[in-house]
């Protein structure tokens, strides 16, 4: 019996084990993470608005591994070796004959100061925290920034910032204390968001500037956090909560595997998400970086999807034998929530679908996050 190892209990790792056992596969599975449960990320938003909480999005996977005949090893990966046969992990080695990783990225925190911000999309600790601090300010202000990755324009993870940004000024403004709390946004990327197209872009400028949201720097290296302020190499400007999204790199554990790695510290992978010179080694998400990609190509749990579904694919044609064929798609589809309502983006090869903002796709959104999860909580 073939034995499969995937890295990961987020999106990529799950749709790939619903992909192998949905093809029919009996191979056994071994999914290491450090716990069994999954979050899901895309909520993070509602969380410091109080539309989520922490327990409404975090999902216990013992039943989810029983039914698909998963044995979970509660670890921390440490390497590889031997072409990717062994996986090293904190709780000893596992051999296999494919392995899928699937563990995301890691955000980039090199800038003095960064204690001094928190960060969204570390997890729910980091929005509860977000939320804790919001509730407790009656006045000041709160400055909202992402960067990228300076050596991987695709690195980057800006959109989760516009709507923790919008989704706070709603929330600020139901509560009364919207015009005590000025909101500032900053980015050192001369246009943040236009990966997601040029309309997109124009309409978030638009929606900040209505909403009265000051445009603190735009274009300018930053240079540190205070605990107080946020400094760039032209100036600064203060600030009572730094809430700051770094640029992605690849997972710290591979550096010393030899795995390659993109200039950006990603794994390299090609067409069918295999990882080069590594047989039956597959990667998909966040710590992947694939050629010929496009320069809107998202960091999001829909691609991290799409990639696990042809690298499982892939998988199981190589154990047979044969060299793999399923390439995925690139396709963007974001909703950008603002609590009461939502702009649609779709982007693929042929065409960027733009539409405004509507309480339709606030719901589309709440609704999806139910469909996604029903697996996982039945």
């Amino acid at each position: 019996m073939h034995r499969i190892t995937i890295v990961g209990s987020g999106f990529g790792g799950l749709t790939a084990v619903r992909e192998l056992r949905r093809r029919g596969t009996t191979a056994e599975i071994t999914l290491v993470s450090p716990k069994a449960e999954f979050v899901f990320l895309p909520s993070l938003i509602w969380i410091p608005s109080g539309v989520r909480t922490g327990r409404d999005i975090t999902l216990d996977l013992a039943g989810f591994f029983a039914r698909h005949g998963v044995r979970h090893v509660a670890a921390s990966v440490t390497g590889v070796r031997d072409g990717g046969r062994i996986l090293e992990t904190t709780a000893g080695e596992f051999e296999n004959d494919g392995l899928i990783i699937a563990s995301g990225g890691r955000f980039i925190k090199k800038l003095p100061g960064i204690e001094h911000a928190l960060t969204l999309c570390e997890g729910v600790a980091a929005a509860e925290k977000i939320k804790a601090r919001i509730d407790a300010m009656e006045s000041g202000s709160i400055a909202f920034g992402f960067a990228g990755n300076p050596k991987d324009a695709q690195a980057v993870r800006g959109g989760p910032m516009f709507e923790l940004m919008f989704g706070v000024d709603t929330y600020l403004r139901r509560q009364g204390k919207r015009d005590r709390i000025t909101l500032k946004f900053f980015s050192p990327a001369p246009r943040p968001g236009i990966r997601l197209g040029e309309k997109t872009y124009n309409g978030i400028l638009r929606r900040i500037k209505k909403q009265g949201i000051e445009i603190a720097s735009l274009g300018v290296k930053l240079a540190r956090f205070e605990a107080d302020k946020v400094v760039t190499e032209d100036g600064e400007f203060g600030a009572d909560l730094i809430l700051f999204m770094p640029g992605l790199t690849g997972p710290a554990w591979i550096e010393n595997t030899g795995l390659p790695r993109s200039e950006g510290g990603m794994i390299e992978a090609d067409e069918f998400a295999r990882v080069e010179g590594f047989p039956r080694t597959y990667v998909v998400g966040d710590s992947g970086h694939f050629p010929d990609s496009p320069d809107w190509a998202p960091k999001q749990a829909h691609m991290a999807d799409l990639q696990a579904k042809a690298a499982a694919a892939n998988l199981l044609l190589e154990l047979e034998g044969l060299q793999p064929e399923e390439r995925f798609r690139w396709e963007l589809i974001c909703i950008i929530d603002t609590v009461d309502k939502g702009i649609m983006v779709y982007r693929d090869a042929r065409r960027l679908i733009l539409l405004p903002a509507s309480r339709m796709f606030h719901w589309a959104k709440r609704f999806f996050e139910r469909h996604y999860l029903k697996e996982f909580r039945s």
